[in-house]
């Protein structure tokens, strides 16, 4: 069985696994969800024995559904050995102020997630968005907020414009406050838009990367074929999945199924492995649904790529950043 990594978090001392268990599929609110408590139980539980330490779930996951399974997850568990992340932002309810960053769902959010989760504080608590109706030093003054009071340990972001990144950083700086020290992009082998937006942030300022979707929403498994229309998996659900299907991306499957041919695993370890390979990632969040998938994703940690398989994998596809690429 292959023996789980760690490594720091960005220029923390914080050690987590080279792989992060994403849990957005531990819910009920879509057909593509796993639909069953039970089975996210014993696949957290797997995981866990595994040797992954790092948990990324998000309050509007199933509205909340996703925090209670991480919960009823880790209950009884060594607390200090788990890494558990969340993320506040999403639309909570139908009423005012049950979404965004102001400092008044901020606080109430992360209150929810501390009951839902079923602990004393968060490891890394996450904006998932950028939230232009809210200025960034309330959110920030927030955020610092529950880290003094010690609720959470680390907070981090995802997914906007680099300059945005940049300017919370700068605030943090200016006013004193707790630093962003992770960033949760959109990266893999066919949406690298990042490398030419927040990734030279992040790697400027000794910020941990932690990518959502790295295996392209199902579509570097090799599991759909150009040509065919999908009959299973995200895109039948999913349009940015579906989206995915260009002659470019067809163009960079062709070469991790090659690859992985050549190498005896598969084009998913081979899609992981580049991810691993870059000095900026530290732990791609992984969403498998069951645990022969689990197995497979943590068998990456074992395969390596020389630079003419990385320039093989890479040389179809120029990466172009757009906030319309980028669904911004």
């Amino acid at each position: 069985m292959t023996e789980m990594e760690y490594t720091k978090l960005g220029d923390t001392g914080l050690d987590v696994s080279r792989l992060c268990l994403g849990c957005m599929n531990f819910g009920s609110s879509q057909p593509w969800m796993m639909n069953d408590e039970e089975a996210s139980l014993e696949l957290l539980d797997d995981a866990l024995e595994m040797g992954i330490n790092f948990l990324d779930t998000a309050n509007v996951y199933s509205r909340g559904e996703s925090e209670e399974i991480v919960g009823k997850a880790i209950e009884g568990r060594n607390r200090d050995e788990l890494v558990i992340a969340t993320k506040v932002f999403g639309k909570m309810g139908d009423y005012p102020n049950g979404q965004g960053l102001s400092r008044k769902h901020i606080l109430d959010q992360a209150e929810a997630s501390l009951d839902r989760l079923g602990t004393d504080y968060i490891d890394l608590y996450q904006i998932h968005r950028w939230d232009d109706e809210t200025p960034i030093k309330e959110t920030l003054s927030a955020l610092d907020y529950l880290v003094e009071t010690g609720k959470v340990r680390y907070i981090g972001a995802s997914s906007m414009a680099a300059w945005q990144f940049a300017k919370a950083l700068s605030e943090s700086d200016l006013q004193e406050y707790e630093r962003f020290t992770c960033m949760q992009p959109e990266y893999n082998l066919v949406d690298r838009h990042e490398e030419e937006n927040i990734l030279p942030v992040c790697e400027s300022e000794g910020v941990g990367v932690i990518p959502w979707s790295p295996l392209a929403g199902g579509f570097l498994t090799g599991k759909y074929d150009r040509g065919e229309e999908p009959t299973e998996g995200r895109a039948t659900e999913d349009d940015h999945t579906e989206a995915r299907f260009t002659d470019e991306n067809w163009a960079v499957l062709d070469e991790v199924r090659t690859i992985a041919e050549e190498k005896g695993v598969t084009p998913a370890q081979v899609s992981l492995a580049w991810l691993l390979h870059k000095p900026v990632v530290d732990s791609p969040i992984i969403g498998p649904r069951t645990e022969e998938h689990l197995e497979e994703n943590v068998a990456s940690l074992d395969v390596a790529l020389s630079d003419s398989e990385l320039e093989r994998l890479e040389s179809p596809k120029s990466p172009v950043w757009s906030r319309e690429i980028a669904g911004l």
